[in-house]
């Protein structure tokens, strides 16, 4: 017998869903969207593998931009990929959704010959299927002859290998040619074709899931109890009835005269905004439990609260809870009433989604503003120098990377919009760590340079992190106290909203007392306020010091990326014994300096000593030793 190295195999329906950002326009109204991973099927492997369950995506995807997309979001949370196959042929489906309100949701599938109704049983083998404990098919891929042979191939081989097998209905009238092709909303048309259709399938699964209306179809009947039992007279699988916010029964035998009859676990009341994917972060919650053998009390409560949390998010498959998150909600889900709202379930959400695991950052910072407007003009140089300045400079990092052999998740720049963008836009797409600065240079109390954040980060690429230096200190006065937190506030919150990470550096004013201990200070009240950045960048400070500070994130936010080092324009010998001091310190993960770096040769290139070639390879001289010593210490 085959070893069963997976525990989920997903065929069906794998989409871009293009979901309206505006809430309570018509589709015609609306002006931007954001895209997310959808299709049924590709939901299901998403919302699985982040609640821990090795699943495989088998489908098409097409050769081009939304197909890479597909790929590298099943990818990024762990989901095998070796079956989702590049249609050479065909384009990726797309979904564009609206949000009316909480009974309107206008939907048009793109799906004409789309790549994911391609498949086909050539597409896999006998022994990729025996490799997985369950088998999960949605019913839209029932809908044609050749996926139709696809699926019941598969549901063959499942079953002569002890692959348990899954359908979930997957009702969608216009898959099946039902109603007009821009009427993706309509959930239920009756259909004596489509009820014998899967009716001549129910047989092969062990388990089939479906909402009251998508029972009705597969039974013949709109009287759920009579299309549950005509159900069964089909097949002898275990049936989940989903009944929406009353929770779901469970049938494994004889079907009872009342819908109440079968084993009933209730769902918890939520403030609902979007009901598209609800179903599929069901599914996703009940494999959770089935494939573990948790039993159908459990899985059925993983099942509901994954429902529960996705209905009062934005999209599908982004809003699906991870195995940490899903957790605390079930903890202590009656108190929850609003999870849209509660702080921890949206950190938790926002910390165990992450995209990237960095280590031993190594970050070139030439996002200054100010202090190389006043090079520029020690050197009488044209500030319309500096832009090109900062291409040299990203070029730099880009030998030096590769000179030290940095993979992309050791290399990173902070650079900024005012003079950077060409370097920003050099970088972006490359796998680095990049940050860009939002605070007004010098700024105290803390001013944010272009105005509104939340508005800023509508053009910023999602990879790209907001770092905010503000210059603080427990001394400071109640009012301006008051005041820069109040801005931390918004920046956090405007970050928490957009999905981008934050990097909080902070830096005592030069002239208020200096001493290290106030850092540890400064983060405990940070904390205390609801401040949980995704990143600190502090000074150089004594391994004593790091230790305590490690343990203050630790207590407050154990999901916190970690710290790196800044510079000050120190000289290279000074971060001997910086980088040496956080030795044996897990939070510390590197390093983001700048002016000991570029300074010197920056302003040697503005007075028009040196050329480009001559600028970059003393910077990159110097950048490259840094990472020597990091890697040193």
């Amino acid at each position: 017998m085959t070893k069963k190295s997976l525990d989920l195999i997903c065929l069906g329906r794998v989409a871009v869903d293009f979901y309206a950002q505006q809430i309570g326009a018509r589709l015609e109204d609306v002006s931007s969207f954001a895209k997310y991973l959808g299709g049924s099927s590709g939901n299901v492997a998403y919302g699985t593998a982040v609640q821990g369950i090795k699943s495989s995506m088998l489908a098409r995807v097409g050769d081009e931009h939304m197909g890479r997309f597909l790929r590298e979001e099943l990818q990024r949370v762990g989901v095998d990929t070796s079956h989702l196959i590049t249609d050479k042929e065909r384009l990726t489906a797309l979904v564009i959704l609206g949000i009316k309100d909480q009974d309107t949701f206008p939907l048009i599938f793109y799906r004409d010959n789309c790549a994911d109704m391609a498949i086909s049983k050539e597409d896999f083998s006998e022994d990729y299927i025996a490799s997985a404990k369950a088998l999960a098919i949605t019913g839209t891929h029932l809908s044609h002859p050749k996926t139709r042979e696809a699926v019941l191939t598969a549901l063959h081989y499942a079953e002569r290998n002890n692959t348990k097998r899954l359908l979930d209905i997957d009702y969608r009238p216009v898959l099946w040619g039902l109603t007009s092709l821009g009427d993706g909303e309509t959930r239920f048309i009756d259909s004596a074709a489509v009820t014998k259709s899967l009716q001549e399938v129910l047989h092969h699964f062990d388990v089939i899931v479906g909402t009251e209306e998508e029972f009705h179809i597969a039974g013949g009947s709109t009287d759920t109890l009579s299309a549950l039992k005509n159900v069964r007279q089909c097949s002898g699988a275990t049936l989940v009835c989903k009944r929406g916010a009353l929770g779901c029964s469970v049938f494994e035998g004889e079907i009872p005269e009342d819908l109440d009859g079968g084993l009933n676990v209730y769902g918890v009341k939520v403030e609902v905004l979007n009901v598209l994917g609800a179903g599929d972060a069901f599914m996703s919650g009940l494999l959770r439990g089935y494939i573990n053998q948790e039993g159908w009390e459990q899985s059925c409560r993983y099942a509901n609260a994954c429902g529960a949390l996705v209905v009062s998010r934005h999209g599908c498959a982004p809003a699906m809870p991870t195995k940490a998150e899903l957790d605390d909600y079930l903890a202590r889900q009656d108190k929850v009433a609003r999870p849209d709202l509660d702080q921890n379930l949206n950190h938790l959400h926002r910390v165990t989604t992450r995209k990237t695991h960095w280590q031993d950052l190594c970050i070139f910072a030439f996002d200054h503003r100010k202090q190389l407007v006043d090079i520029a003009a020690k050197c009488g140089a044209d500030i319309q120098r500096i832009p090109k300045l900062k291409r040299l400079l990203a070029q730099a990092a880009e030998q030096t990377a590769q000179q030290q052999g940095l993979k992309p998740e050791q290399a990173g720049i902070l650079a900024d919009t005012t003079f950077g963008q060409a370097a920003l836009n050099q970088i972006t797409g490359k796998g680095w760590w990049i940050g860009r600065p939002i605070e007004l240079p010098s700024s105290r109390p803390l001013r944010l340079e272009h105005g509104d954040l939340g508005t800023q980060l509508t053009s910023w690429p999602q990879e790209h992190i907001v770092k905010c230096l503000v210059f603080y200190h427990p001394l400071d006065s109640d009012e301006l106290k008051r005041e820069q937190e109040e801005t931390l506030q918004q920046v956090y919150q405007a970050c928490c909203r957009s999905g981008h990470e934050l990097l909080l550096e902070v830096i005592l004013p030069a002239d208020m007392p200096q001493d290290e201990h106030y850092y540890a200070e400064i983060l405990s009240h940070f904390y205390q306020q609801g401040l949980k950045p995704d990143w600190w960048k502090l000074p150089g400070l004594s391994n004593q010091s790091w230790r305590q500070i490690s343990e203050i994130i630790q207590h407050y936010d154990s999901y916190c990326r970690g710290i790196l080092i800044l510079g000050l324009d120190a000289p290279e010998d000074y971060f001997k014994s910086v980088f040496s001091q956080a030795a044996g310190v897990e939070m510390v993960k590197g390093f983001a300096v700048g002016r000991t770096i570029f300074a010197q040769p920056s302003a040697a290139w503005l007075a028009g000593e040196i050329d480009d070639d001559e600028l970059i390879r003393q910077v990159s001289a110097r950048y490259g030793k840094l990472i020597q010593l990091w890697r040193n210490r």
